[in-house]
Formats: C-alpha cells, sequence, structure tokens
C-alpha cells in the first residue's frame, strides 16, 4: 500500500511539472494606457510572480502580465528562463509610469524601478514605444491586490 501511494505521488509530481506554462491559469484583467485597453495574467502571489511569463513560447498582441506587489518598493525583473523579449513598465501605487525597460531573454541583468513601484507591467518588446506610452503615464482599472 505504502509502494502505491507513492508511486502515485512521483506520477502526480511528473505531470505536474508537464504542464506547459501557458496552460497556468492566472486571473485576467482588463487595464487601460491612454486610449489602449489591454488584457493581462494578474501575477499577485509569490508563486505567479516568482514565475512570470518564464517558458512562454508567445504573448498575444495587446497582453502581458501584471506583477502586483504586496508593498511598493524598489522591484527589479530579469528574464532567467524567460524566451519572448519584453518591454517593462514600473508603475507606482496610483499608477503612474515611473521608468520603462526593454529587456532581453535569458540573461539575469536585473531592470529595476527608479523609485518605489507598487506594479510591474510586462508587454511584448517594443509595445510601449510603438504607442508612444512612456514615464509619467497613467495605467488606469489596477487592482488593490498583493499577497
Amino acid at each position: 500500500m505504502l509502494r502505491l501511494c507513492f508511486a502515485v505521488l512521483v506520477m502526480a509530481s511528473s505531470l505536474s511539472n508537464t504542464v506547459n506554462a501557458e496552460d497556468r491559469l492566472l486571473p485576467v484583467v482588463k487595464l487601460s494606457i491612454m486610449d489602449r485597453v489591454i488584457t493581462v495574467e494578474l501575477a499577485d502571489t509569490t508563486v505567479a510572480r516568482t514565475a512570470g511569463l518564464m517558458y512562454r513560447t508567445r504573448l498575444p498582441e495587446n497582453s502581458g502580465m501584471l506583477f502586483v506587489f504586496p508593498v511598493a518598493g524598489i522591484h527589479c525583473m530579469w528574464m532567467k528562463d524567460t524566451v519572448i523579449p519584453l518591454s517593462v513598465a514600473f508603475l507606482d501605487e496610483t499608477g503612474k509610469i515611473i521608468n520603462l525597460a526593454e529587456m532581453v531573454p535569458k540573461t539575469l541583468t536585473p531592470h529595476c524601478s527608479a523609485s518605489a513601484a507598487r506594479y510591474v507591467l510586462e508587454m511584448g518588446t517594443g509595445w510601449f514605444d510603438a504607442r508612444k506610452i512612456k514615464a509619467g503615464d497613467w495605467v488606469m482599472q489596477l487592482p488593490e491586490t498583493g499577497r
């Protein structure tokens, strides 16, 4: 009986490790920036923030991930195990963009907020620049979560 339980646990563990990153289910919310509406997955737990967009092979147009931190602070992002090139916006508690950065896939180069950030928004590379979105602009409809 003990062997059977162990075998089931090993099989369950193996199956959970083979699930595609695209199959992770995170809450999805709509945000607006200027005249743009975007759809973002909500990374508002430690586990979700740690995984981020790692191992994803695609990111639909006007879609991204919003990292919500429990408290504002200097938060840094990097691209280890992330294969999609991304742009990142650091936002304060009110949704104002503090600074932006372009991130290169599969690197450990840290990209940090220039001042205390509560949110970090990742979109496909060049997304903000192509829409002339810059530091000082506002992201609206931000959620109040962060665990």
